[in-house]
């Protein structure tokens, strides 16, 4: 046993005990209070287990089988998207649904119902999940779909690893030509804007995304940069050189964070006026397209020891203009905010598990340095403009939402309760519905 299981926002540490999983088929050890720790990029506390253990699932690491005719690939929980993608992209195929960053764990991916650019097309990673199985404390594997065990199935996707131990699962790829995208990328000087190209974008183009510049006040409020591209074809494929897989590191933390309001402005305004925000007709490799932060090993240190928050919320479309522009003077107002703030639709297509979080809107993702008090005040603040909205806040990058206001965002929390496996439960867990137990 280790202390381990720290999580992507770096926020001050726990006690906690990581135990690795060497084989999707040995039992789970005899411990009260357990939980399955990926790849660890989760942000807040819904990967840490105070007082308890952590199971390392990154040893689960094997690939069962895979179908280069059907894109269908069944492998352990504990394979990153990463290494899927370089089995599985010179055959052709790509994940359905991919986040911001190819570090994460099959599992964690599941666990926490991640999303992309590609939602209004694709819904969410727990839709292109065929079967998974399923392992509870007291010995039980348990193969859950859709047809099979459906209410647990429900449950696992989207949540949060309570449910008990992912060893392996069936997912459904998506056929491209290659490693290369098409797109074009546009300024835009307000929300509205933003939200005509959004819904223009949406019929053509299957990943839209938007960078907002959050330290924009007065008429520049809600100004920033949408991109969009679609997978390209064959002949663009064959055509086109990779970039090289040099990555930057960020060697030491700082003892201050780097992220504050001068070093903000400057950048964002130099971002927003670089040249290259307008382009037509571009090629973009699909690392630097999906995964721009993966390109700078360990980002998360530059806002410093006390590390930072992140803060995504999705809002109905309806009166989204109005309050994310209450959000934006707030942060604007409050000196802090993040260079990477995205901006992007959510569509249609219902999420399969019980503690989804996307749903049809507009969802808002940023960072902030955490300053104790003056951020804490700002979130919940947050907070109340999503709540009053009928919105929602992201599990996977909490680390201080009100039990309150989780049950508020998530009303099916109770019916998922009664799938909680009984000896696994984590801090945010504890947090967010008055738990004791560890």
């Amino acid at each position: 046993m280790r202390r381990g299981g720290v999580s992507w926002g770096r926020l001050p540490g726990v006690e906690q005990r990581l135990l690795p999983v060497t084989s999707r088929h040995q039992p789970l050890p005899d411990q009260p209070s357990m939980l399955p720790w990926g790849n660890g990029r989760s942000y807040g506390d819904s990967c840490r287990n105070d007082g308890g253990v952590l199971l390392g699932t990154r040893t689960l690491d094997r690939y069962i089988a895979f179908d280069p005719a059907t894109g269908v690939i069944d492998l352990e929980a504990g394979v990153l998207l990463g290494e899927l993608i370089d089995l599985t992209l010179p055959n052709g195929w790509f994940p359905a649904v991919t986040p911001g960053t190819r570090w994460v764990t099959v599992g964690g991916a599941i666990a926490n119902d991640v999303h992309g650019k590609n939602h209004h097309r694709a819904g969410s990673f727990g839709n292109h999940v065929l079967d998974l199985e399923l392992l509870r404390s007291d010995g039980a594997v348990l193969h859950c779909s859709p047809t099979a065990h459906a209410d647990r199935f429900a449950a696992t996707i989207g949540g949060l690893g309570l449910t008990g131990l992912i060893r392996r699962a069936r997912l459904q790829l998506k056929r491209v030509a290659g490693p290369w995208l098409r797109g074009d990328s546009q300024r835009f000087g307000s929300l509205g804007e933003f939200f005509a190209i959004a819904a223009e974008s949406e019929r053509d183009w299957e990943y839209t995304v938007a960078w907002l510049d959050c330290s924009a006040t007065g008429g520049q409020l809600g100004r920033g940069i949408f991109i969009r591209g679609n997978h390209a074809p064959a002949q663009v494929a064959a055509a086109a050189q990779a970039p090289g897989s040099g990555r930057l590191r960020l060697p030491f933390t700082p003892p201050v964070s780097a992220v504050n309001s001068l070093s903000l402005r400057a950048f964002n305004t130099l971002y927003f006026h670089r040249p290259s925000a307008v382009a037509r007709d571009a090629l973009w490799h699909y690392r630097p397209f999906f995964y721009p932060l993966d390109a700078i090993v360990d980002w998360n240190r530059m806002y410093g020891p006390r590390g930072f928050y992140q803060y995504q919320c999705v809002l109905p479309q309806a009166g989204a203009v109005e309050v994310l522009t209450d959000m934006l003077r707030r942060i604007g107002a409050s000196g802090l905010g993040s260079f990477l703030v995205v901006l992007k639709t959510f569509g249609e297509q219902p999420s399969r598990g019980l503690l989804s979080f996307p749903r049809p809107g507009v969802t808002l993702a940023l960072d902030f340095p955490n300053r104790g008090e003056r951020t804490l005040a700002l979130l919940e603040a947050l907070d109340a403009l999503t709540l009053a909205a009928g919105g929602a806040v992201y599990p996977a990058k909490d680390a201080r939402m009100s039990a309150a206001a989780f049950q508020q965002y998530f009303p099916g929390w109770q019916a998922f309760a009664g799938h909680v496996d009984p000896k696994f439960t984590s801090s945010f867990w504890r947090r967010v519905t008055g738990s004791a137990r560890r």
